[in-house]
């Protein structure tokens, strides 16, 4: 009885660790499983805008943010505002 017993979990751990093993595979390869898919949280997109001065995409929403006449400029520093000012 207790080699039955033994040999159900052995079998029970050598599915496990096949199952994890096929599961990493897959979300090596870009995919995803279903459980995974579940536990992502929903982060919504944000649309990156790129500094004028160095070519940094910044989000609007942390940039230094400069308006000349009808068009808003967004910058990822002060250094890089500083210079577009100078120029």
């Amino acid at each position: 009885m207790i080699r039955v017993l033994l040999l159900a979990v052995l079998l029970l751990t050598l599915a496990w660790a096949f199952w994890r093993l096929i599961d990493g595979v897959i979300e090596t390869f870009g995919g995803t499983t279903p459980q995974r898919a579940a536990r992502r949280p929903k982060v919504p997109a944000v649309k990156l805008v790129r500094d004028p001065v160095c070519g940094t995409w910044v989000s609007p929403t942390n940039s230094k943010v400069l308006t000349v006449g009808s068009s808003t400029h967004h910058f990822c520093s002060e250094a890089c505002l500083g210079k577009f000012q100078r120029k």
